[in-house]
């Protein structure tokens, strides 16, 4: 398999992407792109290999398979492994995981403009206008909601690591990128995300990238 993906400082899908093939267990080649160059833009539109796509990333290729978005990456990889690896096996909490993933994937329009994933950032004293404070509000009580009912097995989301905690990864870098004061069960959770092994990797990796786009690296205004 070969999963494309854009940079690792700010393309929070190519973060989901990525952790969802880890999960897996397959193994996977990486193709890095700047979404944000010139070369990439040409690359859209005489490579074969982004498409059907139109270049949105992640890409996963797998033989003659071509699969975009990272929802639909993370399902195709569980049918292949079995869902299990990604979802809760008790019924009501996978129907929460499902719930909360799915809200995460189409909702938070707010949050997402306003504090755009920038791994590298660390800003203070942040204004959030309303609508983010609304996001942030009712992601945390999903969170809470999430560790209070299902999280005794371990300290992610519905226990071990899986499906809610690849798509609520990257707002956890978001959090710690802008300051975000939260309650101590999530700062407690956040630091679980943070300091996993494949986080501290793709970290690593948007670190050490020389891209920068200009417009995510500005102080976001309330």
């Amino acid at each position: 398999m070969k999963l494309i993906i854009g940079n690792r400082n700010y393309s929070s899908w190519s973060l989901r992407g990525w952790l969802a093939c880890k999960q897996s267990g397959l193994g996977f080649e990486e193709l890095t792109v700047n979404i944000s160059g010139e070369d990439w833009e040409e690359a859209k539109r005489a490579m074969g290999e982004v498409q059907p796509s139109r270049g949105k990333v992640p890409i996963l290729w797998d033989g003659e398979t071509v699969v975009w978005d990272s929802l639909a990456i993370l399902e195709y990889l569980g049918d292949k492994v079995g869902r299990d690896r990604f979802w809760p096996k008790d019924d009501v909490a996978r129907g929460m995981a499902r719930s909360m993933v799915a809200e995460m994937h189409s909702g938070y329009l707010p949050l997402r403009r306003a504090l755009p994933m920038n791994v590298r950032a660390r800003h203070e004293g942040v204004e959030l206008p309303d609508p983010v404070k609304a996001d942030v509000v009712r992601i945390l009580q999903l969170w809470a909601e999430a560790r209070a009912r299902f999280g005794r097995g371990g300290p992610f989301l519905f226990g071990t690591f899986g499906a809610a905690d690849v798509f609520y990864a990257p707002v956890v870098s978001r959090f710690v990128s802008y300051g975000i004061a939260v309650p101590g069960f999530a700062q407690a959770y956040m630091q679980a995300v943070w300091e996993h092994d494949w986080m501290q990797t793709w970290i690593k990796g948007a670190e050490d990238e020389q891209w920068v786009i200009e417009q995510w690296d500005t102080v976001p205004a309330a």
